[in-house]
């Protein structure tokens, strides 16, 4: 059995695929087999009449994984809602056990893998469960993803909190830059520093703004030395 993580954020909209695909696409320039899953997908369009989770293909298609996408993406909806009430909207109950059954099956497949959630760690998934929850029924450690700017401290150290609250372990935290930052803005200069020395937790890596720059050879390099570390 592989290992596996669980990437959350401290917010949507952050870059939690974007890290995913990342760190998948690092696993499998290390040689490894790589499994992916995203086990609920909100704001799926439609195309010829299918719904397209389009994280759940990006990470497939990142890690080059040959489980079906049935498998990597068990429930998807059109409502870009929280994933209960996208649920409720199309009439339709997540069941959870059907979530930890696929992520057992890739998993025991892989010698690593990502499973990406959806939104922060309180987001609901069901009237009883949270993604929290989720990765704590699956049993991994989680990956925070966080927005560099203002608030990041407060945000970061929030999901922080609230993972320990549930005995969930916490494997590093990823400073991402969404957008292009302020460089006015002088709180993100020492913010990595002090989510460290508050929260307790590594800070592995920022992520450049460039996106494109971030997919460069050195970009790469940047996901190859954040895989060897989780490793």
């Amino acid at each position: 059995m592989g290992k596996a993580w669980f990437i959350t954020g401290t917010d949507t909209n952050i870059g939690k695929t974007f890290v995913s695909t990342g760190l998948a696409r690092a696993f499998k320039r290390c040689g490894l087999s790589t499994g992916v899953m995203k086990p609920v997908e909100t704001g799926c369009p439609t195309i010829r009449s299918v719904l397209a989770p389009k994280d759940a293909i990006a990470l497939k298609e990142a890690s080059g994984s040959k489980d079906p996408i049935d498998l990597i993406n068990p429930f998807r909806f059109a409502p870009a809602l929280a994933p209960l009430g996208a649920a409720e909207m199309a009439g339709k109950v997540i069941d959870t056990a059907i979530i930890k059954s696929a992520f057992d099956l890739i998993r025991a497949s892989h010698d690593a893998t990502i499973v990406e959630g959806a939104g922060g760690l309180l987001v609901p998934v069901t009237n009883e469960m949270t993604m929290a929850e989720i990765a704590r029924l699956l049993d991994i450690p989680i990956i925070i993803v966080a927005a560099q700017r203002l608030g990041v401290i407060n945000h970061t150290f929030m999901t922080v909190e609230c993972a320990r609250a549930r005995g969930i372990s916490i494997a590093g935290i990823i400073l991402n830059n969404p957008t292009e930052p302020d460089h006015n803005d002088i709180s993100v200069k020492g913010s990595a520093a002090s989510i460290e020395r508050l929260t307790g937790v590594r800070v592995l890596a920022e992520i450049p703004y460039n996106k494109k720059e971030a997919r460069s050879v050195s970009g790469e390099g940047l996901f190859d030395l954040l895989a060897k570390t989780l490793l």
